[in-house]
């Protein structure tokens, strides 16, 4: 459900009062008049988009995951599973009132998802009185995603600007750069396998080996996986393996992933930010890269790709290890939507991956080589901390679940 945060227990907007607990009240922002303010929004939920708005406000964007964006304004943006964004908030209304924060559900039936609306309160420190009437309204599309998606394309890089990007230098141009891997992801509604309820990526359920991969491969333990993760979609039946794609390092991989199930996906790439350079709705096909932006698109770490379409990324190689790549919508991810991709340098250093830390933990058929570990500060923190702890998790499962 909508992002945590921004949810009230007082007053004509509750918390759904079976889940959380007495003596929470919602959740107020005070600003002063005249200035600009920072908002990072997250969704931190486990698989429901959410609109983010504030009351008579602009939202100027300014970045996403670690990248810079073109300043544009929005009345409301969608926020995906996993999704970050950053705001300029600048408080140039008359303050004749409190405004309302409003995160709420996307695509989804919305009369049934209204009692989980977040909602929070802009107080102006010259605020002449409380907040009152309605909500202001979400985009009107409640079936039709179209508007999400153009909405999607507008988010884009901002070249010119300096700070943190994919290279130190600032002049990384994607889209001249020989592609050397392509694959495309296919995701589908759960099948079964061997009589267990699955889903799939490109015909793929994935099974998570007892032994890590990294210290498979540090150990040089066989059969722990395989590097045979297809480049299209499998023909045949789906099955369930621990199936790997095999990345080439320093080189630049191409993935379009495809959703044929009929709910948003947000897929999350660990180690990496890729540029997410086309989306569109139907079968990607070679005519599709016709359509890429190769000049600005986003880098980021997490994207959605919308039922029925498609999203193409574009991956730079250079992060040895073993990196996940799934879907962030939890009642899919842990039913098998997922892979990895090992990148290894080739060459014998010790330059371009860090060192196997001493407290590493053995598991599989590795198990005999774990060593007994000290946990006296572990336990120490947990009994301090188990009320704060308890706390912060019913809270937690009473914002995130529904």
């Amino acid at each position: 459900m909508p992002d945590g945060v921004l949810i009230n227990g007082k007053g004509p907007y509750q918390y759904n009062d079976t889940l959380v607990p007495d003596g929470i009240d919602y959740e107020t922002i005070d600003v002063h008049p005249g200035k600009t303010y920072r908002l990072r929004v997250h969704n931190v939920g486990i698989s429901t988009s959410f609109n983010f708005r504030i009351q008579s406000h602009n939202l100027l964007l300014a970045e996403t995951e670690g990248s810079y964006t073109v300043q544009q304004n929005y009345t409301s943006l969608d926020i995906h599973v996993g999704q970050s964004y950053s705001f300029l908030l600048t408080t140039d209304q008359n303050a004749s009132s409190d405004y309302y924060i409003v995160a709420s559900a996307r695509f989804v039936n919305e009369s049934q998802w209204k009692r989980v609306t977040g909602v929070a309160i802009l107080r102006y420190s010259n605020s002449k009185g409380k907040a009152a009437g309605p909500l202001p309204d979400p985009p009107q599309d409640e079936y039709d995603k179209t508007f999400s998606m153009n909405q999607a394309r507008s988010i884009r890089w901002n070249v010119s600007a300096s700070g943190a990007r994919p290279n130190p230098q600032g002049s990384f141009r994607y889209g001249s750069i020989n592609v050397t891997e392509i694959f495309v992801l296919k995701n589908k509604p759960p099948v079964t396998i061997d009589g267990k309820r699955r889903t799939t990526l490109s015909g793929i359920s994935f099974v998570n080996p007892a032994t890590p991969i990294r210290l498979a491969d540090q150990f040089k333990v066989k059969g722990v996986y395989k590097l045979d993760f297809p480049s299209r979609p499998l023909t045949g039946p789906p099955k369930m393996e621990t199936s790997l794609i095999n990345g080439t390092f320093r080189g630049f991989m191409e993935v379009i992933l495809q959703n044929n199930d009929t709910k948003v996906q947000t897929y999350h790439l660990s180690g990496y930010a890729f540029f997410v350079v086309g989306m569109d709705y139907g079968e990607w096909s070679e005519n599709s890269r016709g359509t890429y932006n190769k000049w600005d698109g986003i880098a980021r770490s997490t994207t959605q790709v919308y039922p029925g379409a498609w999203t193409a990324i574009l991956i730079s190689l250079d992060n040895v290890g073993v990196w996940n790549l799934r879907t962030e919508n939890l009642d899919s991810w842990y039913l098998g939507q997922e892979t990895y991709i090992r990148v290894v340098n080739p060459e014998v250093t010790n330059k371009t991956e860090l060192p196997m830390p001493d407290n590493v933990l053995y598991c599989g058929a590795l198990s005999k080589r774990q060593k007994p570990q000290d946990i006296s500060f572990a336990t120490s923190i947990t009994t301090s901390s188990s009320k704060l702890f308890l706390a912060v998790l019913m809270v937690a499962s009473a914002l995130l679940f529904h």
